[in-house]
């Protein structure tokens, strides 16, 4: 573990949190049981460490209160491993760090709302088709607490980057980030096409990182009549890993859709998203079709 190599090191915050998640698995533990892996042999499976590593950066995290260890078992005992709030604060670094590594170890340093198609970024989301979400809750644009996942057949969530009931509320050069603009269009889309997704046994939510009064406006302004969710936390989207890029001093979703059954089961995952109105149609045809596309 990283270590001070001066007095001065002991006034230094970035110092100071380094002893604590400043070496290479910790902020993978963190980064996994943000995403639902909260159990040793699950840990270790998903890392590809040691068994006396991993107990290492555990206890580790445990005392400096990132993590809590929680018993599920009694016999043999067995316990896991849940983040604290202090570890969940970690959270908006792991997203930094992402985003980081999208743009400039992944990508060529441009501020993007969207990426390529075969780009790796895009692999990771098309990963998730499979996978489960983790159970969470995300104030909607009421502040109240909500399950992303409804109990209908299937939620579609699509994720966009931000949408503001007054004009002059959008970040500066916000128009001229690839990819940022049309979120506007996306939720009115959305809203037009209501009815045939309930028929077809869908609920849809739209997902930002936004403020939830900041989407409450918006919801008022332009009649929505489905729940926005705020992930303002970053919750779901270090759980899922989602890809993100920052204006105006905020990290923001880049825009995506999951189709998801009730059984919190990713059945598609549009991204990129190019053409706006042909994937909130393909969004449509999937949940008619069982979650697949039309073929």
């Amino acid at each position: 573990m990283p270590q001070r190599t001066s007095l001065a090191d002991a006034d230094c915050a970035i110092a100071q949190a380094l002893d604590v998640v400043g070496d290479w698995w910790t902020l993978l533990i963190v980064r996994d049981t943000a995403r639902g892996v909260h159990r040793f042999d699950a840990l270790q499976q998903e890392l590809g460490v040691s068994r006396k590593v991993l107990t290492e950066r555990l206890r580790l995290l445990v005392d400096a209160g990132v993590l809590s260890r929680e018993p599920y078992q009694d016999r043999p005992p067995r316990y896991e491993y849940r983040l604290t709030p202090r570890g969940r604060a970690l959270l908006p670094v792991l997203i930094a760090l992402q985003d980081w590594g999208d743009t400039w170890v992944l990508g060529e340093g441009e501020t993007m709302a969207t990426t390529a198609e075969t780009s790796k970024e895009a692999a990771r989301v098309h990963a998730l088709v499979g996978t489960r979400l983790p159970e969470l809750r995300l104030p909607d644009h009421e502040g109240e607490p909500r399950d992303p996942v409804a109990g209908t057949p299937y939620t579609v969530l699509y994720l966009f980057p931000g949408a503001y009931a007054r004009r002059d509320a959008y970040p500066p050069n916000w128009a001229e980030i690839p990819g940022a603009r049309g979120c506007t269009l996306e939720s009115c889309t959305y809203r037009d096409q209501l009815a045939e997704f309930a028929a077809a046994g869908a609920t849809v939510r739209g997902i930002s990182t936004q403020r939830p009064d900041e989407q409450r406006a918006f919801a008022e302004a332009e009649r929505l009549r489905f729940t926005l969710l705020s992930d303002a936390e970053l919750e779901l989207t270090a759980a899922l890993r989602l890809p993100t890029f920052r204006a105006g001093g905020t990290s923001r979703l880049k825009r995506l859709t999951l189709v998801v059954d009730r059984n919190r089961t990713v059945l598609r995952a549009l991204y990129p998203i190019t053409d706006i109105e042909a994937s909130v149609r393909e969004a449509l045809s999937a949940v008619r079709n069982g979650g697949t596309p039309e073929e």
